[in-house]
């Protein structure tokens, strides 16, 4: 880490923890960029588009174990 994000960090541990999680919470975005103005809507488009093939009874829905098991096996594969 750097002297100048090592003294922004040292300045940051010193604020309030209310003002810390403020904090922690603009950085993603400061560095992915300039969000997409359409993905908040497709998103929600998405979740409405699954919950209705679960209600219909068309989705695709796996046991959480077998999930988990699969997520254990990538990472292990890492």
């Amino acid at each position: 880490m750097t002297r100048a994000a090592q003294a922004v960090l040292a300045d940051a541990l010193r604020v309030d923890p209310r003002a810390r999680t403020e904090l922690a919470a603009e950085l993603p975005g400061s560095i992915e960029g300039p969000s997409d103005p359409g993905a908040e809507a497709a998103w929600d488009a998405e979740i409405r588009r699954r919950l209705a093939a679960i209600e219909a009874g068309t989705g695709n829905l796996e046991p959480w174990n077998e999930v988990r098991r699969r997520i254990e096996r990538e990472i292990l594969k890492r």
